[in-house]
């Protein structure tokens, strides 16, 4: 496998109808807002969806979620001591190699030599950090969002009280009614070179980000509730690339339509490209 060897940037262009798309653990899970109102989803959710769509690929994922480990572990820590080399690295006090650890480590899961990681848990006898090439920005939409808030109820009792329903048995459920987010992301060269990060890595990462919500529903994102509309891929010719992310990023302009009002759909907003010379650009329409 051929380690990567020009700059990547990417933007991805998704839509919410009626759902949350990540919410805010801090403020009762209601979907993530900013201080003007923007609706927001973390760069760690985006980092999670984009784990979990490698794991459905068949990669081997470090970061795993409890209820989609496929390996029977049930902590990093124990992640890391299932790989032979990695414990024996570790169990040599005197002279542990670091950059040895770091490797293989990288070589075992997509997601370490991807995102990096940090590698100190008690009873590791080193700590051990690694930076990954691929960076990801955090999710912002294009209006200020409305949210909505739902009473919800249980059909039954968890317990048995005397009469009447009792307390858990309440809720609420949060969502937006309509919103389009938009976050950018790179590759860079140089990290690469340290992971492994390959050229194949890079086009299951592009393929994570088409089909980020698929396989993700729940009661929160129902299927059909989260969509990617639009993938802008750019291939720079050399490493350091021939512009920077921010002036590749800003290249697509997405406004709204002036005869609407407030937006309903994706159809809403109108997309334009500019042409950057000597950069690649693949457009990839969402499933």
């Amino acid at each position: 496998m051929t380690v990567l060897t020009h700059k990547i940037d990417f933007k991805v262009i998704t839509s919410v109808t009626n759902a949350n798309p990540n919410g805010d653990p801090l403020n009762g899970n209601r979907p993530r807002q900013n201080f003007d109102g923007f609706g927001e989803i973390s760069d760690v959710a985006i980092k999670r969806k984009i784990r979990n769509r490698l794991q459905d690929m068949g990669e081997r994922i470090f970061v795993q979620s409890d209820d989609r480990a496929d390996d029977g572990l049930k902590s990093l820590k124990d992640r890391v001591d299932s790989v032979e080399e990695l414990n024996k690295i570790a169990a040599d006090k005197k002279k542990a190699d670091v950059n040895r650890f770091s490797e293989v480590a990288c070589e075992t899961w997509i997601d370490t030599r991807s995102f990096g990681q940090v590698f100190a848990f008690k009873g590791l006898e080193l700590s051990v950090g690694v930076r990954g090439p691929v960076s990801i920005q955090t999710a912002v939409s294009l209006e200020p969002i409305d949210i909505n808030t739902m009473q919800i109820t249980k059909s039954v009792n968890s317990v048995s009280e005397g009469g009447g329903k009792s307390s858990d048995t309440m809720g609420t459920k949060h969502f937006v009614d309509f919103g389009v987010y938009v976050f950018n992301g790179s590759i860079n060269v140089q990290l690469a070179e340290k992971t492994g990060f390959t050229e194949e890595d890079a086009e299951k990462i592009k393929e994570a980000l088409t089909t980020l919500f698929e396989n993700d529903a729940s009661s929160a994102r129902p299927d059909g509730s989260m969509a990617v509309e639009k993938v802008y891929w750019w291939e720079h010719p050399s490493k350091m690339g021939k512009a920077s992310s921010a002036k590749v990023h800003r290249s697509v302009k997405i406004e709204k339509i002036p005869e609407v009002d407030r937006a309903k759909s994706f159809d809403d907003y109108k997309v334009t490209v500019e042409s950057l010379e000597g950069i690649e650009l693949t457009v990839i329409e969402g499933l």
